[in-house]
């Protein structure tokens, strides 16, 4: 394995990549959403109303970038009028890597084909989408009540959710490491967001409020259009609830990692076999060292605080680092 510095110090942007406003179902008005977020140190927005493609160019400038895309869905047969608690459904992101191209197509907001159980129908979709020029993003399997079966084929994507704040909200259906994994180990090479999907029902300081509770931090060369779609593209974020990564690097063999004060420093890997620091009962960590024995396959690193709240990386591929 090459040395390398997998993620800096500094240099980042804070990022929401899952929001809804008043242009679907959600409660704030884009320049309301741009305003609350900005407080909150947010530098970037996707504006994933459902079925709609926009993008709120009047709200970018030196501080803030607003990312076009949309949110689409595709649900199972509903049997009865009742049957939706129980309805298996995707939830696709749709991110605009460039809205100047093919603007015509996109402004008609193309849908899923109306078939639930044929993935090769929807990932044909996928792919339809990804030539012209969106990246894909799954959203929140567990509050989707999708398993292995549902998402193990599929294909095109360039992340799923492994948090999702608003889903957390409504049952503890938002973190989804597992589903993470299991997509991995099924060859697919994705990365991981955390996000809001924040449609604000609830003021801002209520404990329910699905603002601010998921994000990621992308590294990116400068605050505009393209700076960022080529860091998300290239994987340079991490994703967290809270706790911050301060540094990942590999140096002869070595995964260094920085954090703010955690508990626990994990480095899940393709096989169960796991590496840990556990800081003592009261007391925090803020690095740790592990030696990587090359048989790893695949690593990411988790943390978690003494809040409860984690972050993490997306997975590295040892092939791609030698």
């Amino acid at each position: 394995m090459k040395d390398r510095v997998l993620l800096p110090e500094n240099g980042f942007y804070k990022a929401n990549l899952h929001s809804h406003t008043t242009v679907s179902d959600g409660a704030l008005t884009p320049e309301e959403a741009k305003k609350a977020y900005q407080a909150e140190g947010y530098s970037i927005v996707a504006f994933t109303d459902h079925h709609k493609y926009a993008w709120h160019r009047e709200l970018c400038d030196d501080s803030f970038l607003a990312l076009a895309g949309y949110e689409v869905d595709l649900n199972d047969f509903m049997k009865s009028r009742d049957g939706w608690p129980r309805l298996k459904t995707y939830h696709i992101n749709l991110f605009d890597t460039d809205p100047a191209e093919h603007a015509q197509e996109k402004a008609q907001s193309p849908l899923p084909p109306r078939r639930y159980g044929d993935i090769h129908a929807l990932n044909g979709y996928l792919e339809q989408m990804n030539q012209l020029g969106f990246l894909v993003s799954y959203n929140h399997p567990y509050w989707s009540l999708q398993d292995y079966d549902d998402y193990k084929g599929l294909r095109s994507l360039f992340a799923m959710e492994i948090y999702n704040h608003g889903c957390e909200h409504d049952g503890l259906y938002g973190f989804a490491p597992q589903a993470y994994d299991e997509m991995l180990r099924t060859g697919q090479r994705l990365f991981c967001l955390a996000t809001d999907d924040n449609h604000n029902r609830m003021p801002f300081g209520d404990p329910l409020c699905d603002s601010f509770g998921g994000f990621v931090m992308l590294h990116a060369s400068k605050l505009d259009y393209p700076s960022v779609i080529s860091a998300l593209e290239a994987g340079d974020f991490y994703w967290s609830m809270g706790p911050e990564l301060r540094g990942v690097s590999l140096e002869n063999g070595i995964l260094r990692v920085k954090t703010s004060p955690v508990e626990k420093i994990f480095v899940m890997q393709e096989g169960r076999d796991c590496y840990k620091r556990l800081a003592p009962k009261g007391e925090s960590l803020t690095e740790a060292e592990f030696a990587l024995s090359g048989k790893e396959g695949w690593f990411r690193i988790e943390v978690r605080d003494s809040h409860g709240l984690y972050a993490g990386t997306n997975a590295y591929f040892l092939d791609d680092l030698n």
